[in-house]
């Protein structure tokens, strides 16, 4: 079924970004191991080293990357780089320049990232540094992966991995075995796919990391559902869900519910998905997104005219009305009044029908 509904898709650099979409496209939550942690430095006063004034610029970069600020952290990590290119500093310049890669990465420009990460590679090889290898090759796979380069993708995860295990780093291990699942996942080998993030689930769970828990969950159950297997769907979702409300998190709550709803509906099981819609249709009404509770009317009109219920459909389709109205939403207007004349037709309420056609 479609309840008109957009699926969400959480980049984060320093996480993973989630496949959140068990009913259409996947879009995939991968792993990437921050580069640099961000400081509290303030304005050095006068007399200070070079050197200190680029540590200053880098970590202010990194200050504006935690808050999402990519464009204003590019700028202070351009003048960083600028820097330690004329101090000769190479490991300083292999960190900035795998940070510009990471920026470059999360703004969609993979061409981008892969010159930068593959200017910061050559350089970490040539110093021996593990760990920003490590980096750069994961942010490479994550891209090569984008534009579909499926084979330089698993050679770059499969390095990053063996650096995680080599450095005995479970970050860098848990982040590879993720990005391995998505990588072959994209290849259509769904069962190595499901290997790794499983792989990756149970290292999450040994970090404690709910976050990563959760989106290794969200990438199984939308693996499981390209598979068709829809109990081990629902089982995974059914744990996220769980997590999710641990948490405190409504929004991700909010997104479970709509996919345990829209896997139910797929097997035919309208009780289920009802039940799971009209959840959402309350976590979405308590977070004041007008978006999410008309796709949740929407879904339960769809599902209760699927069982004939068709009195409830319209009771539904209505609500809905109201709020694309609200929206001022052309098109989700004439949608749902399509909907509601031929629930109408159904129930043989032709004073209804005349009434809806007249608001077309």
């Amino acid at each position: 079924m479609n309840d008109g509904s957009q699926y969400i898709n959480i980049e984060n650099n320093n996480g993973i970004q989630e496949d959140d979409r068990p009913n259409s496209e996947q879009s995939e939550v991968e792993t990437v191991v921050p580069t640099a942690q961000a400081g509290n430095l303030q304005v050095l006063p006068s007399g200070q080293t070079l050197e200190d004034i680029a540590e200053q610029l880098l970590q202010q970069g990194n200050d504006k990357q935690q808050i999402g600020s990519w464009e204003e952290a590019c700028k202070f990590w351009h003048q960083a780089l600028k820097i330690y290119q004329q101090l000769q500093n190479r490991e300083r310049q292999a960190k900035v320049l795998s940070c510009l890669g990471s920026a470059s990465y999360t703004r969609g420009d993979y061409e981008g990232a892969i010159a930068y990460q593959e200017q910061s590679l050559e350089i970490a090889q040539q110093l021996q540094d593990v760990r920003i290898k490590g980096h750069s090759l994961g942010i490479l796979g994550n891209a090569y992966r984008h534009l579909a380069d499926y084979e330089r993708a698993i050679a770059c995860q499969q390095q990053s991995l063996d650096l995680g295990k080599q450095l005995q780093d479970q970050q860098l291990t848990v982040a590879a075995l993720n990005n391995l699942g998505l990588a072959y996942k994209g290849m259509g080998n769904l069962e190595k796919a499901i290997d790794y993030q499983t792989q990756s689930l149970t290292l999450a769970r040994e970090l404690q990391d709910r976050q990563l828990e959760g989106q290794i969950l969200r990438n199984l159950g939308n693996a499981y559902h390209a598979l068709g297997d829809y109990k081990r769907t629902i089982d995974y979702y059914v744990q996220l869900l769980e997590l999710a409300r641990e948490t405190k998190n409504q929004r991700l709550e909010g997104q479970v519910l709509r996919n345990l709803g829209n896997t139910c509906h797929t097997i035919g099981d309208c009780e289920g998905a009802i039940a799971y819609y009209k959840q959402r249709l309350a976590v979405a009404r308590d977070l004041k997104d007008s978006r999410g509770e008309e796709q949740s009317l929407g879904s339960l009109g769809v599902t209760y005219d699927a069982i004939g219920n068709y009195d409830l459909a319209v009771i539904y389709y209505e609500q809905r009305l109201y709020l694309a109205q609200k929206l001022q939403d052309p098109q989700l207007i004439e949608q749902t009044l399509n909907s509601l004349i031929v629930s109408c037709q159904a129930l043989g309420d032709y004073t209804k029908i005349l009434e809806y056609q007249q608001l077309h």
